[in-house]
């Protein structure tokens, strides 16, 4: 659940972008202004508004330790200011001095990105502040930009659509055409890295979004090879317009995004209705807080809350738990809450717990169970399917299901088509179904899957939480 804690109403124009540190929140707009606040109360500052840029400030970034604030500009300029004193520390004018659009720090501060109108990029050395290399992607608006939790490199998204990632050295590793279609938006780098078995890999996670109304999520993995593959892992479908920003939260646990149709969408658990086009969101690092900018000229506070709605059922020590997560005893109570007492004894007798509950069919209730009435069996089969549809009123994210099961994955594998399986469950598939797709019919072009051990780590934190 999320509650608004204020709104602030400073900006006389569209609030292109939010950024926190883990003092402070930074916000800026097309009224030619950058606004600081407190992140405790939201009080602003008082060297804030910050008046440096001739023309509007489309986006602003907090260096690592939060001294810094770098923005930058239509008037061609990245602006870095100290957040300290307020007063302009360095302006950086960008190569060209074509408009730019988007920059953004290396998680170590050791280097600062800035993109433009014209498809340039321009990599700065932060502590000489000295242009190091550019770049360029022809007939292009450079509008999106984050750097690798390593800070070795950094992924960029255009107008044209495309999402190519870069290392220091300004060369092109992967070069991901048509990723959304009409444009990118925005791309953000989930904070974590995860090693492969045995280190064959190294594996990022990106979240991406576009004019196409989707958030995609992509895994990036560097290979012993030194190449690197990236491969669609999720589409997230939650929104009905243009997407045009998106953030994680500093756990990577939590991933919010802001669209046109007004909405503001933390997978996966809320929608929150807005005024106008939601245009900028930022996670705080430090607390459950998110900001959104808006083109109504405000910016929204919001906390999030533990808690959600339960099903109305579930009850004692089973109330924080899932049902793959029942022993026994929360089977039998269970089974007398549902007028179903006379199987019990049966099923203690042969120690159904709750993934024992799960996985029951008619076959295993009458050969196995001895379970002999039919109406018995379908009355059982019918309350377990609701409990497994009650997943969804337990607040699961649809993404930790897996797609043939509907159950929440203890192992997830992705298959060739890009998507996430149990991996019990679609070995099982491939060994009965001729190889093809469980998602898109489509036949698997190979049956390697590949541990997700992003996605195994999300579900552990999730039921962590829970």
């Amino acid at each position: 659940m999320t509650s608004l804690i204020c709104t602030l109403q400073h900006h006389q124009d569209d609030v292109n972008w939010c950024a926190f540190s883990a003092k402070l929140l930074a916000t800026c707009s097309g009224d030619k202004t950058l606004r600081i606040y407190d992140a405790r109360d939201f009080s602003e500052l008082p060297f804030s508004p910050l008046t440096g840029h001739g023309y509007s400030v489309h986006c602003c970034c907090f260096s690592a330790c939060g001294q810094f604030l770098a923005s930058c500009s239509t008037d061609a300029t990245t602006v870095i200011w100290s957040m300290v004193s307020g007063e302009i520390e360095a302006v950086l004018e960008h190569p060209g001095r074509s408009p730019v659009r988007i920059c953004t720090f290396s998680p170590d501060s050791l280097h600062l990105v800035s993109g433009a109108s014209d498809g340039t990029l321009a990599l700065w050395d932060f502590p000489s502040r000295q242009l190091q290399r550019t770049g360029a992607v022809n007939d292009t608006t450079m509008v999106a930009c984050s750097f690798s939790p390593c800070s070795q490199m950094f992924m960029t998204g255009s107008t044209y659509g495309d999402l190519r990632l870069w290392d220091l050295r300004m060369n092109q590793l992967h070069a991901e055409k048509n990723a959304h279609d009409l444009g990118v938006s925005c791309c953000t780098f989930a904070p974590s890295i995860l090693s492969g078995e045995n280190c064959c890999f190294v594996q990022f996670c990106v979240a991406s979004c576009g004019q196409d109304n989707l958030l995609k999520i992509w895994a990036i993995n560097k290979l012993s090879s030194g190449a690197y593959k990236m491969k669609l892992l999720h589409t997230l479908t939650g929104q009905s317009a243009p997407v045009l920003s998106c953030a994680y939260s500093s756990d990577g646990q939590l991933l919010v995004s802001g669209s046109v149709d007004k909405t503001v969408t933390i997978y996966d658990a809320v929608v929150i209705l807005c005024c106008r086009y939601v245009t900028a969101c930022a996670f705080s690092p430090t607390s459950p807080l998110i900001a959104t900018g808006s083109m109504d000229k405000t910016v929204n506070i919001w906390r999030l809350e533990d808690g959600c709605s339960g099903n109305g059922r579930a009850s004692g020590g089973r109330s924080k738990l899932l049902v793959s997560d029942w022993s026994e005893d929360d089977v039998s109570e269970w089974l007398l809450e549902e007028g179903l007492e006379g199987l019990v004894d049966r099923f203690k007798a042969n120690n159904i717990d709750g993934t024992e509950l799960l996985s029951l069919t008619k076959e295993t209730l009458a050969s196995e169970l001895h379970v002999e009435s039919v109406g018995l069996r379908s009355k059982l089969l019918r309350k377990v399917e609701e409990l497994k549809s009650d997943s969804v009123c337990l607040g699961i994210p649809d993404e930790f299901l897996c797609p043939i099961t509907r159950e929440l994955m203890k192992e997830p594998v992705i298959a060739a088509d890009g998507y996430s399986y149990e991996k019990e469950a679609i070995e099982s598939w491939i060994s009965t179904k001729n190889r093809s797709s469980p998602m898109t019919n489509l036949p698997l072009l190979t049956t390697l899957l590949t541990p997700n051990h992003t996605l195994k780590m999300a579900i552990g934190r999730w039921k962590t939480s829970h």
